[in-house]
């Protein structure tokens, strides 16, 4: 059993949570909860009836529940399920289908008599959906009920797809999506106007009536998280309403958890261990509720915002202020790679060795430049040892035009030039008649997406000349995870760590910058990340003398930033940085206008870098410190 973190006494949350290090620790928490109701039921002679959940939060979960069936000899004869929902109109042999889904990760692996897995039918005229959805209902009911449901949570709420405004008493029906869950959920497809408007969908009132719920939510899902189960009872948000619900648990991981009371602010909820990040989180927030600068903050302050018991614990207001001045003050420096000659002992990173060899880890072949590129550049200007790892090609998100544009270019470069081009028209006659001929959803083949990473590697490339890296400094690693020519990625393999470690054993760092940014929609940067950690990780273990003198630094993507509180390397930006940060992201051609996969935000990506690093430098200077254009943050991995 996963070690969890769980304490309800003092917590403002009103439907018990358990939080988990990681999204396979709560999902295997959870696939033991049904395992053990499954044998409880097999040992009676019963059956177990599950509701099933699909998307990207239960994937885990499936994958455990598999792996106990392989190995742990765990049976599902006995089991009948339920899903919550599916796409309309969709065919159900539709890549982005949700029975495809349930087949892929779940029902083609296990021992489940095919006759009791029922899901709502997304390919029925319109005409017969409401007597089928009150058949659904009504086998259900004819089973003894839902003795287990899985949930997840939509970023507005949304369980199954009852969207806000859903109302309690909802039964199985047919309803429209709302734009933002169409936008969140156009990861799965090529772009938005490819998501289906409706659904068919389990209503809230037959979710109510399981027997046990278990919601899960990973990573971006923290504010919804802490909405639902610590704010009123309310259809606007559907998620709340499980409150009534007398056997519901929420489980979570550790940044899904980080609204909470009990997370963000745990002086509230009780005693506190009042370390100095925790005594900075507590100022920065209360600074920023208050509108005031952190110097400016008073004891009347303190008392008001539930920190009277600290201000009784350690003193006067102003020395407390002072602390975390100087806490953001000294996070802010220009000198990433370290000021050379100088000694500055609150510095973010040391002054030696200088220069230093680094590598910039980039999910995407544009992530660099987009996340920090305004680092990126002083990083090179100040003289170190540059290099960028591209993880993966990138190749999905390229659109079809650009396939033939490219490859028109190529045919016409070699006609100008008196060069052969039989075998580049061909390739070009090849890819159009593919693409002229694409089915909705269809992966393209290897030879489309080989021109496709093509592009992008050039756009990188163009990139780094740009910042004035040589072309030996770019190393394009085409992590094997990536390439399925799907959305849906395999997970972390063997291969893709020994292609790490080689790089870094290559060059050995005393630097190192990777994404952290759990909140990428399609879950490149997640797995980029964890490939990065296990690779040090083990470098660290095989005693190579060279990691305990390398440093590791996370930056957020074009996704979302870090938290001020959180935040220990700040690097200021200049209006002119800020332009020339905005054409190096432009290079990337590709990605600029129509941009695939790009999540809830329909915001171009340069317009997110350099909003978000406007604002994280607005936070500063409203805390008291120094005005800057813009500022990217980072956050030290300890390993």
């Amino acid at each position: 059993m996963p070690s969890h973190k769980i304490d309800l006494s003092d917590s403002f949350e009103k439907i018990p949570v358990k939080i988990f290090p990681t999204p396979k620790d709560g999902s295997r928490f959870v696939a033991e909860q049904i395992a053990t109701l499954i044998k409880e039921k097999q040992k009676k002679g019963e059956k177990c009836i599950l509701g099933l959940a699909t998307g990207s939060t239960p994937i885990s979960l499936y994958e455990e529940l598999v792996r106990m069936h392989k190995e742990d000899g765990l049976s599902f004869k006995n089991v009948i399920s339920f899903n919550l929902d599916e796409y309309y109109p969709l065919e159900k042999e539709a890549l982005q289908s949700y029975w495809s889904f349930m087949h892929r990760h779940l029902f083609n692996h296990i021992d489940i008599d095919p006759s009791n897995i029922h899901m709502p039918n997304g390919e029925l005229p319109k005409d017969d959906i409401k007597k089928h959805c009150q058949e659904y209902d009504q086998l259900i009911d004819s089973v003894g009920g839902i003795d287990l449901q899985v949930l997840g949570i939509g970023n507005n709420g949304h369980i199954g797809f009852n969207e806000p405004g859903s109302s309690i008493f909802s039964k199985t029906r047919l309803t429209s999506l709302d734009n933002t869950t169409r936008i969140a959920n156009a990861y799965e497809f090529q772009n938005i106007s490819q998501v289906p408007r409706m659904a068919i969908t389990m209503g809230i009132g037959t979710i109510l009536k399981a027997k046990k719920i278990l919601l899960m939510a990973w990573g971006m899902k923290a504010p919804i998280v802490a909405k639902s189960v610590e704010g009123n009872v309310t259809e606007q948000v559907p998620a709340s309403i499980l409150q009534q619900h007398n056997d519901c648990l929420f489980v979570v991981d550790d940044v899904a958890a980080g609204e909470l009371t009990r997370i963000k602010s745990p002086w509230l909820t009780g005693e506190c261990e009042w370390t100095p990040k925790m005594i900075k989180r507590a100022v920065v927030q209360m600074a920023l509720k208050t509108n005031k600068p952190v110097l400016s903050l008073t004891i009347h302050d303190y008392n008001e915002n539930g920190l009277a018991d600290f201000i009784v614990e350690k003193g006067e207001a102003y020395e407390i202020n002072l602390q975390v001045f100087y806490m953001l003050r000294d996070s802010i420096t220009g000198w990433p790679g370290g000021k050379p000659g100088a000694v500055i002992p609150a510095h973010p990173e040391r002054s030696e060795p200088h220069p230093k060899r680094c590598i910039i880890f980039s999910p995407h072949p544009d992530d660099d430049i987009i996340s920090m590129g305004g680092t990126f550049m002083r990083l090179h200007d100040q003289g170190h040892d540059v290099h960028i790892a591209y993880q993966t090609s990138g190749n999905i998100a390229v659109t079809d035009e650009f396939v033939t544009r490219f490859m028109d270019f190529a045919v016409g470069f070699e006609e100008q030039f008196g060069i052969d081009n039989h075998k580049s028209r061909e390739v070009l006659a090849d890819a159009g008649r593919f693409l002229s001929n694409k089915k909705k959803n269809q992966v393209d083949p290897a030879e489309i997406r080989s021109i496709k990473g093509l592009i992008r590697r050039c756009e990188a490339k163009a990139t780094c000349r740009y910042v004035g890296l040589t072309d030996d400094k770019c190393h394009f690693m085409n992590l094997p995870f990536y390439e399925t020519g799907m959305v849906e990625k395999k997970p972390m393999s063997e291969e893709d760590i020994q292609i790490t470690m080689k790089l870094l054993r290559e060059i050995k760092p005393q630097q190192v910058f990777c994404a952290g940014d759990l909140a990428d929609p399609h879950g490149t940067h997640k797995v980029c990340l964890d490939i990065v950690y296990e690779s040090m990780k083990r470098l660290k273990a095989a005693g190579e003398s060279w990691v305990k003198d390398c440093w590791v630094w996370l930056y957020k993507g074009a996704w979302q930033e870090w938290d001020i509180a959180d935040i220990e390397m700040a690097i200021p930006m200049s209006p002119d940085q800020v332009m020339k940060k905005r054409f190096g992201i432009f290079i990337h051609q590709s990605q600029k206008d129509m941009v695939p996969f790009q999540g809830s935000d329909s915001r171009e990506f340069w317009q997110r870098a350099e909003d978000r690093n406007a604002h994280t430098a607005n936070l500063y200077a409203v805390l008291g410190l120094t005005r800057y254009a813009a500022m990217e943050a980072f956050v030290r991995w300890h390993y």
